[in-house]
């Protein structure tokens, strides 16, 4: 009866250790594809999407290492996150509008001439 228990802590052992790498190299492929684009909401969804899954590494951290501290951190994170991609998407909105009035106004100036 021990040893199924040995072997299934055994198994959560090595799971908790390669999740974080796997999870730190989907991170690394949400940078390229923030960097790369094409549009900006791909990029603010890559920003998004990086900032959940380092979440996800620090709370295994948590639970892998047994450091309460660390949920603590990751609470702070996701807050400073979430304000982020916030901010993000408040100043693409505030660009876009900007470029569609512009645009407007430059057709109706064409039109009225």
């Amino acid at each position: 009866m021990n040893s199924g228990n040995m072997a299934l802590e055994t198994a959560f052992g090595i799971a908790m250790t390669i999740f974080p790498i796997v999870l730190a190299v989907m991170v690394f492929m949400c940078l390229i594809r923030a960097v790369k684009g094409p549009r900006i909401a791909d990029r603010i969804v890559a920003v998004n999407m990086m900032g959940t899954m380092t979440m996800v590494i620090i709370a295994i951290l948590a639970v892998k290492m047994d450091e309460g501290y660390l949920v603590d951190i990751c609470i702070i994170y996701a807050m400073i996150s979430f304000l982020a991609v916030t901010l993000l998407t408040k100043v693409y909105m505030g660009v876009y509008a900007e470029r569609k009035k512009k645009k407007e106004e430059s057709h109706d100036s064409t039109a009225v001439d």
